[in-house]
């Protein structure tokens, strides 16, 4: 498992010390917040939406992998890693994918080439659960605000959500829904440079989901 480990993490500094990735990539200060909410949940089923270069990914499969050998699993939904959508030229081209491979995790992530907001309702019927869940998939407003009613309905009671890019408004406003009617509060939050910032969520009951129409909190 050591040898794994370092691969991930070799692999993750080289693509760290290319000035090119970042603001599209997170940095090392998010990743490491990211991978010790990994390790401090000991969390062995994750999810994410978007994928990109997959800087995020392998902060959250070298927790994974140092949580321990039963069977750890990444979900990670990204439209634009194989195939651009016609009113998008993609800049990843299979980039993330690779990264993986040449990580050598690609094996622990099971990929969906399609929007986050297709690919969880699908997850939810299945059954499926996970334990931390990272968003950083559709920025708008409503993309977010999907992501996050099916990301809590997937995570066991008291998962954690690591939202980046939460300094957009559309992001920040999706979050305070959640917090002012899902119960869910904050346990963390960061920024780095002058582009991104993160809040780290925990869901609460599932109970929440089924509350009386007429009880709504505005936010």
């Amino acid at each position: 498992m050591g040898s794994r480990v370092e691969q991930v993490r070799a692999v993750r500094e080289r693509l760290l010390a290319s000035s090119e990735l970042f603001p599209v990539a997170i940095g090392p200060e998010e990743g490491t917040a990211l991978r010790d909410w990994v390790r401090r949940e000991e969390a062995l089923q994750t999810l994410e939406t978007g994928l990109g270069y997959a800087v995020s990914t392998l902060f959250i499969c070298e927790g994974l992998l140092e949580n321990g050998p039963d069977d750890p699993l990444h979900v990670a939904a990204d439209p634009y890693q194989l195939t651009a959508l016609p009113q998008h030229r993609s800049r990843y081209n299979g980039v993330g994918l690779r990264t993986l491979e040449e990580a050598g995790v690609r094996d622990l992530v099971e990929f969906y080439a399609e929007e986050s907001q297709i690919v969880l309702p699908r997850l939810l019927v299945e059954g499926r659960h996970f334990d931390l869940a990272f968003l950083d998939g559709n920025h708008r407003f409503e993309g977010v605000f999907l992501d996050l009613i099916y990301v809590g309905r997937l995570l066991k009671e008291g998962g954690i959500v690591f939202a980046d890019d939460t300094q957009l408004p559309g992001v920040r406003r999706a979050v305070e829904f959640c917090l002012a009617n899902l119960g869910w509060t904050v346990e963390g939050e960061g920024k780095e440079g002058d582009v991104h910032e993160w809040l780290v969520l925990r869901t609460g009951s599932h109970d929440a989901f089924l509350r009386h129409f007429a009880e709504f909190v505005d936010f």
